[in-house]
């Protein structure tokens, strides 16, 4: 069974950074894509960022390019989003996903139904 799990949500000052972890088990880690994926109050989860396997490949959605990084350590099995210069339209719950082998990250940006595992989601509060 596929387990993810997200660490280092918080509340934090508009123009703050903070760096989201997901921490990956029951499977070969580098096997797929993994992104992170966001969900305002009142809101559908949209995307936010994706890594391919390898961590050569990323995509940003247009409102975060610039501020956040997203990476990957697959000796750890972990996927990071390293947030910088917070706003406050940032504030959401963030999740962490992985596609399935054989799906690209460029796939999963455009189609999150190809998302096979989801974590839990951890909250980020961005405060004026």
């Amino acid at each position: 069974q596929v387990q993810l799990v997200e660490s280092g949500g918080g509340l934090v000052q508009a123009g703050g950074s903070l760096r989201l972890s997901c921490a990956g088990s029951g499977r070969t880690f580098g096997a797929g894509p993994m992104g992170w994926f966001r969900q305002a109050p009142g809101k559908e989860r949209v995307f936010v960022a994706t890594v391919s396997p390898s961590g050569g490949n990323t995509y940003y959605a247009d409102s975060v390019k610039g501020r956040f990084t997203i990476a990957r350590d697959n000796t750890k099995n972990t996927v990071y989003l390293q947030m910088n210069s917070l706003k406050p339209e940032d504030t959401a719950v963030y999740y962490c996903g992985a596609g399935l082998g054989g799906f690209t990250a460029l796939q999963i940006m455009r189609d999150m139904k190809l998302v096979a595992y989801w974590g839990q989601g951890t909250q980020v509060t961005v405060s004026s």
